[in-house]
């Protein structure tokens, strides 16, 4: 994809559209073409790009589906054809049957003056599932209490509102990318009765 945020000023925050040669697509679970505005997952498809996995059969078969390539991401299309990053579907919170995505709540918790870095992500609930948690960085010790934070996140819909906020450097990967699989491995409890389920 291409933006060309000189031209649009107004898709800044989109990775633009899908540029010559390619085509792109937000699917649901079930690979139907959703409208702009929905989230799903980003599906692409080109001449150009990889035909299959390296002597890797069994990725190449989950990684195709028709002819198009199902990146992972968690994406949205506007009514121009811009299409929207909102994370990757591994990280997809699922909450009481709602899909929570971390990347907006991440920016949303930014915006508080006393956030230097933040990371959402999903810990174990007994009753929803899962609930939605955060890892804050905070631009100095004390700067702000987890209380104040909740108060700040009341601006969110109710289930996007994360239950629970940890204070501390967001852990990243060589890449810059937030290792979300090391912060549910820190924070999200066991299920109450994982010690009871006879392994086989």
């Amino acid at each position: 994809c291409l933006n060309l945020s000189g031209d649009r000023m107004d898709k800044l925050g989109s990775v633009g559209r899908a540029s010559q040669g390619w085509e792109a697509k937000v699917v649901d679970s079930g690979g139907n073409t959703l409208p702009p505005g929905e989230d799903g997952e980003l599906l692409i498809r080109s001449a150009h790009m990889m035909s299959r996995y390296y002597k890797d059969p069994v990725s190449t078969e989950k990684a195709f589906s028709d002819g198009w390539l199902r990146t992972g991401d968690v994406a949205r299309m506007d009514q121009d054809g811009f299409f929207y990053i909102d994370g990757r579907m591994k990280d997809v919170i699922i909450s009481g049957g709602e899909n929570i995505y971390p990347v907006p709540i991440e920016g949303f918790l930014r915006g508080h003056p006393a956030v230097k870095d933040a990371a959402v992500f999903g810990i174990c609930d007994c009753r929803m599932g899962e609930a939605a948690a955060a890892k804050v960085c905070l631009t100095q010790p004390g700067a702000c209490t987890e209380g104040e934070l909740l108060a700040f996140c009341q601006k969110l819909p109710k289930f996007q509102r994360p239950r629970k906020i940890f204070f501390g450097e967001v852990p990243r990967n060589p890449t810059g990318k937030i290792d979300k699989a090391a912060l549910r491995r820190e924070y999200s409890p066991k299920h109450p009765f994982q010690d009871n389920i006879r392994q086989e």
